[in-house]
C-alpha cells in the first residue's frame, strides 16, 4: 500500500492523530523534524506543509467522530513519501479553483505545487491520500555532524 515493491524505505515514521485542529499542528511539526534528522533539511519545510495540508483534509473532510487520521512519512532512495489515511474512503479529494475571496480550497493545489506527484489510494475502510517530494540528484541523504 505505502511505497512499490521496487523502493526499499530507507527510513519510516507513522502515527495516529486525534481529529481536532491541534493535530494538524503537531503532524506538520514531526514531519519537519524528522525529515531534517532524515539529513534532508532542504526538504523539511515542503514536506510539513504538505502534511498540514493533507491532514487538514483529513480533518475537514475525512474522519468520522471518534476516528483517528494517520500519517506516514517514509524515506525512499528518490524521495519522502507523505501518506495521509482517513477512514471516509467516499469523499475523494479533488483540485477545486477557489474563488479569491475564499479563505479555503486551494489544499490539493498547494501540494500539487510543492510535491512532484501525488494520487489516492483505496483502503478498507477509508483511502489514503500520498504525495511524494523528489530529492534533488546531489543532495546527501545523511550529512554528516
Amino acid at each position: 500500500m505505502a511505497v512499490p515493491q521496487s523502493e526499499t524505505v530507507l527510513r519510516e515514521d507513522a502515527l495516529n492523530y486525534t481529529a481536532s485542529p491541534r493535530s494538524v499542528s503537531l503532524a506538520r511539526r514531526r514531519a519537519a523534524r524528522l525529515v531534517t534528522e532524515w539529513g534532508l533539511a532542504g526538504l523539511a519545510d515542503r514536506t510539513a506543509l504538505v502534511v498540514s495540508e493533507l491532514s487538514t483534509n483529513a480533518l475537514l473532510h475525512g474522519t468520522l467522530p471518534g476516528r483517528l487520521f494517520r500519517v506516514r512519512l517514509a524515506l525512499i532512495a528518490s524521495a519522502v513519501r507523505v501518506e495521509v489515511s482517513d477512514t471516509r474512503g467516499e469523499r475523494l479529494p479533488r483540485v477545486r479553483t477557489a474563488a479569491e475571496d475564499e479563505a479555503s480550497g486551494r489544499g490539493l493545489l498547494l501540494v500539487g505545487n510543492l510535491a512532484n506527484r501525488w494520487g489516492i489510494m483505496p483502503r478498507n475502510p477509508g483511502k489514503t491520500v500520498w504525495a511524494e517530494l523528489d530529492i534533488v540528484e546531489g543532495t546527501p541523504l545523511w550529512q554528516s555532524r
